[in-house]
């Protein structure tokens, strides 16, 4: 089994050469393609004289696209996808790749209590999980995490979903349940990163709340809509009976509720058909 190790890196010259020898000294049958996304020091160098072969963006494009560049580049039949900060232990490798010999099409590392995670991280990451779980009906134990290995036809099937920043792992695990592809978890330890985290707490807030709502649409959006549909449907219903005994009449706060249930409901019952014609097989 040939193997792609793809790691997007952007300034992390502290970093890299470190990582590469770590993969190297598993003695796998594998190729190590750095991505390197606009860096400004000299990742690209270092990476190149640890023996990684290096494709390199112009000015940086993010995460995400890192990625599928990587994806578009790597040979192997499975490709093992890992950051570059050293948060992410290559000794965990062999273990991914062992799921998928079992038959296992998409394997993530799931970070365990312990690994280096801000609270407000730790609480949003144990949000989404919960919610994937809701959703696929299948215990989700990191929906976030970046380090995972992947059939490689598989994973490009999804490439035109996935986003240029940082939420390519919640849109991939997403994509593969939706597919019916199999999914696993092994247990990991993230350490702590070397040099300086490119998320910005204010900016990247916004856009993982974001992540919320691409979870249902990517998978089934009917199941978000239609609770709050009901919820709507029930306090029209309650509000109706209220100013129906108190003041005998129909109020216009009523039909307001009605009205946004019923949209609501429709707006989910279209994104479920819409979701569905994006993931027909071609």
């Amino acid at each position: 089994m040939w193997i792609s190790i793809v790691i997007p890196a952007k300034n992390e010259e502290g970093s890299i050469g470190k990582t590469i020898s770590g993969i190297q000294l598993l003695g796998l049958n594998i190729e190590i393609v750095v991505v390197n996304d606009g860096s400004t020091d000299n990742t690209k160098v270092i990476a190149e004289n640890a023996g990684a072969k290096v494709v390199s963006h112009p000015y940086s494009k993010g995460n995400g696209a890192a990625i599928k560049t990587g994806a578009r580049h790597a040979t192997g039949d499975v490709i093992v996808f890992m950051d570059a900060d050293g948060q992410h232990d290559p000794n965990d490798i062999p273990g991914l790749l062992k799921k998928i010999e079992e038959g296992y099409d998409l394997v993530v590392g799931a970070r365990q209590k312990g690994s280096q995670a801000s609270l407000g991280r730790g609480i949003a990451n144990s949000l989404y999980n919960n919610l994937a779980t809701y959703m696929t009906e299948h215990k989700v134990e990191d929906l976030t995490s970046g380090f995972r290995a992947v059939r490689a036809e598989k994973f490009r099937e999804f490439l035109y979903l996935l986003p240029n920043g940082f939420s390519y792992p919640t849109t991939s695990t997403m994509a593969f349940f939706r597919a019916g592809y199999s999914v696993t978890y092994v247990p990991i330890h993230a350490a702590k990163r070397i040099g300086k985290s490119h998320i910005s707490p204010m900016k990247d807030g916004v856009r993982f709340f974001l992540i919320i709502f691409k979870i249902a649409t990517l998978f089934s959006p009917l199941k978000m809509f239609l609770p709050i549909a009901i919820v709507l449907f029930l306090m029209a219903t309650g509000w109706y009976g209220y100013t129906l005994w108190e003041m005998g009449r129909f109020t216009n706060m009523s039909a307001l509720l009605y009205t946004g249930s019923i949209m609501i409901f429709l707006m989910g019952l279209i994104s479920e058909q819409i979701t569905a014609l994006m993931y027909k097989e071609k």
